[in-house]
C-alpha cells in the first residue's frame, strides 16, 4: 500500500506601506480563483500553506486603498517576506448636478425571523457572504442593516465590503477605504446598523454588500436571520471564486435614497 501526500510549504511576512513603511491591516492574500487564501492580521503579519503543485501561480495581494500587487509563488521566500503595497490615488469623476426626484427605499432583505438562518459557522480569514441589492438607477447609500440570529463569538469584528458586479461572476469593490464593524457581544442587538452617510457612497445599478471574516474571532460562531427563496453570495478565501446558493438569503438591507 502506498500513501501519497502532498508537499506544502508555508509562506509567511509581513505587509507594509512602500511610502511610510507602516503595517497595513487585514489585507487580502490568495490565489485568484481558487480555495487557497488568508488575511493578515493587524500588524501586517500572514502565515500562509500553499501545496508545491502551486509553485507556478501567481499570489495576489489586495486591499482597500491601495494598488493590489502580486508575486509568482516560485519567486518568493518562505518567511521573512516583505511585501510593500503603494496607496491608490483615486481620480474623482466629474459630477453634474440636475434637479431629479428621490426616494427613500429599502434594497436587500430584511427579515427578522429566526426560523431560518445562515452564516459564519467556520472561523476562517477571508470567509466572506452577502445579498445583491437590485437597483437600476443611482443610489446614494445610508444605512446597511444586518439582522443577527444567534451571535456565540465574544466580539464581532468584521470588514463591510461593497461591490459592482464585473464579469464572469466577478465583483469589483468600490470603497476607498475600509469599513469595519466592531461590536462586543453584550452591545450585539438583533439588528446591527451601520452608518453610511459620511462615506458618500452613490452606485448605480445592483450592488453586492457583503460582510468578510477578516480576524480570529476564537471559538463561536455567527448566524443571520434568512429568507427563503432568495440567494446569498458567498466565498470560502481571499481571492477565490464567488459562488451564490438559492436556498435562502441572509438578512443583509439598505437604506438609500434612490432616484425615481
Amino acid at each position: 500500500m502506498f500513501s501519497i501526500h502532498a508537499i506544502a510549504q508555508h509562506l509567511s511576512g509581513k505587509v507594509l506601506d512602500k511610502t511610510t513603511a507602516k503595517p497595513i491591516e487585514y489585507v487580502n492574500i490568495g490565489i485568484p480563483g481558487k480555495s487557497i487564501g488568508t488575511v493578515c492580521d493587524a500588524n501586517g503579519n500572514f502565515n500562509l500553506r500553499i501545496d508545491t503543485s502551486h509553485l507556478k501561480d501567481v499570489l495576489l495581494f489586495s486591499c482597500i486603498g491601495y494598488k493590489p500587487v502580486s508575486y509568482k509563488i516560485s519567486d518568493l521566500a518562505t518567511s521573512n517576506l516583505t511585501i510593500e503595497m503603494q496607496e491608490a490615488n483615486y481620480n474623482l469623476n466629474e459630477v453634474v448636478i440636475k434637479p431629479k426626484k428621490i426616494v427613500e427605499k429599502i434594497l436587500g432583505i430584511k427579515t427578522t425571523k429566526r426560523s431560518v438562518e445562515a452564516g459564519f459557522k467556520e472561523n476562517k480569514l477571508g470567509y466572506e457572504m452577502g445579498v445583491m441589492m437590485k437597483n437600476k438607477k443611482l443610489a446614494y447609500l445610508k444605512t446597511v442593516n444586518i439582522n443577527i440570529a444567534t451571535c456565540t463569538y465574544d466580539t464581532l469584528f468584521y470588514r463591510l465590503n461593497i461591490y459592482k458586479p464585473a464579469s464572469n461572476n466577478t465583483f469589483e469593490n468600490i470603497l476607498k477605504e475600509p469599513i469595519y464593524i466592531k461590536i462586543a457581544k453584550d452591545q450585539v442587538k438583533e439588528t446591527i446598523s451601520i452608518d453610511l452617510k459620511s462615506k458618500n457612497i452613490v452606485i448605480e445599478g445592483n450592488f453586492l454588500v457583503a460582510i468578510e471574516h477578516v480576524k480570529y474571532l476564537g471559538t463561536g460562531g455567527l448566524m443571520f436571520c434568512s429568507a427563503l427563496g432568495h440567494k446569498t453570495y458567498f466565498r470560502m478565501t481571499s481571492q477565490g471564486n464567488w459562488e451564490s446558493i438559492s436556498v435562502a438569503g441572509v438578512s443583509i438591507s439598505v437604506v438609500a435614497d434612490v432616484e425615481k
